[in-house]
């Protein structure tokens, strides 16, 4: 996949470009719908697929104080964006005065004049332009005028939900990420450089952890509490016991991620692990001395195994 971030830099004549566009933040089914039907069609007639986002979000440049926090990096989305088989990626800047353009002034110099759009898929709820005054249907009455084609994917359901990323930001608000898998179409995951504890966890616990570093404050974290997941690094996957909370048997008031891997032993300082959560185990509790914390992750770790049996 080609990354293209100044649009107005190219060249390229593309062959029956097929462009969907959105922020895709978490990359989640009803995305996956959108790009499943564009990169099909594209194969039958020899199109190439383009992919066109944002970095930063909108909402980050627009509405700062509402302080939105993101179901993935950009990074992680620019990788599930290529699984999907995109030929290229647009993802300009995001400016105050990208977003203050007419919608027919975006249509008519980037869609048309610049990337000559032969078709353009778009979700049933997409708005776009200055104060997101244009529509699907203004989108179809443009496309008339500028000779290129709209096709409208419906939305995705789960029972009767709607797919869509504030649906999983409330769910995973919640703690509720076993439920969210299902709108993601994968676990929810967070990533991060292990980097150096208290020491608790092996010494007094009898539990080593592993303390993550999310190094990117904009990310939404699960509600605080016990959780079973997958962990990743170097191509393997382990089980494991995943902490989001303050530890509060010990008093300390900053906000931490930390997994125990089940069945392994080594030394992980410095590593890059990702975090897949599975399930939510219980809430973070204050226990009356470190003991009957230990015993509690006793507790937790059979249930782990019990989740993933």
């Amino acid at each position: 996949m080609k990354i293209i971030k100044d649009i107005e830099g190219i060249k390229e004549i593309f062959q029956y470009p097929i462009l969907t566009i959105g922020n895709f933040d978490g990359f989640h089914l009803g995305h996956k719908a959108i790009f499943k039907e564009m990169v099909s069609h594209a194969k039958e007639i020899g199109g190439t697929t383009i992919a066109f986002t944002f970095e930063p979000h909108p909402l980050k440049v627009l509405s700062p104080e509402k302080q939105l926090r993101l179901l993935s990096t950009f990074e992680e989305k620019v990788r599930l964006i290529e699984a999907e088989g995109i030929d290229i990626l647009l993802c300009p800047a995001f400016t105050k005065d990208f977003a203050d353009q007419h919608p027919k002034d975006f249509v008519k110099n980037i869609l048309y004049r610049k990337l000559r759009v032969y078709e353009v898929f778009v979700g049933y709820d997409y708005a776009f332009g200055k104060g997101r005054r244009g529509t699907v249907e203004s989108l179809k009455e443009m496309a008339k005028e500028f000779d290129f084609k709209v096709v409208v994917i419906k939305p995705v359901k789960i029972g009767k939900e709607v797919v869509s990323s504030s649906k999983i930001r409330d769910l995973l608000s919640e703690g509720k990420v076993k439920e969210a898998s299902l709108f993601l179409g994968r676990p929810f995951s967070l990533e991060g450089t292990v980097i150096r504890g208290e020491g608790r966890g092996a010494t007094l616990l009898g539990f080593p952890t592993a303390n993550i570093n999310i190094n990117n404050p904009e990310l939404l974290i699960p509600k605080e509490g016990i959780y079973a997941v997958n962990v990743i690094f170097n191509s393997n996957t382990f089980k494991g016991a995943a902490n989001i909370g303050y530890k509060p048997t010990f008093g300390n008031g900053n906000p931490s991620l930390e997994v125990h891997i089940l069945n392994f032993s080594g030394d992980l300082l410095g590593k890059y692990l990702r975090i897949n959560f599975i399930e939510r185990l219980r809430d973070e509790t204050t226990f009356p001395n470190p003991e009957a914390l230990s015993e509690q992750i006793k507790r937790d770790v059979e249930s782990v195994r019990n989740v993933f049996r």
